[in-house]
């Protein structure tokens, strides 16, 4: 396993499609007509279809658990908000930072910021983050 000190950062991006809003409303049961209809959708502020809140924060989950701290690892906490809609279509990318390193525990705290293709922030905040190890015979 990595050492995880204050600093690191790691990013993760992926390309929201339609057939994501799909599996995940299969998955979820959130069919809101924000993600599928667009005619509903055109009126209001949005415009045009939005992916669920779910998605962008799945990146996060794949962005914690594969990359920074990485592998064992869970959320105990999360603290972000969401500041722009995420279209069908857009490339959002997730960045995570270490803020501190607990001293004696797999504990860490991170920054979190997910940005558009075009440079806008669509979420942020903190999480607090478990590593589990495998115990050694």
């Amino acid at each position: 396993m990595k050492k995880i000190t204050k600093g690191q950062t790691a990013t993760r991006s992926m390309t929201v499609t339609a057939a994501h809003v799909k599996t995940f409303a299969e998955l979820s049961g959130d069919y809101n007509p924000l993600h599928f209809d667009e005619e509903f959708t055109a009126g209001t502020k949005f415009g045009k279809l939005v992916a669920q809140g779910g998605l962008t924060t799945g990146l996060l989950h794949a962005l914690v658990a594969m990359d920074l701290p990485g592998p064992g690892t869970v959320f105990l906490s999360q603290n972000w908000k969401f500041t722009a809609p995420v279209y069908i279509g857009d490339t959002i990318t997730a960045e995570a930072e270490v803020l501190s390193v607990h001293a004696s525990k797999p504990v860490t705290q991170l920054g979190i910021v997910i940005k558009r293709q075009d440079g806008e922030t669509v979420l942020e905040g903190e999480a607090w983050c478990y590593t589990f190890t495998p115990k050694t015979s």
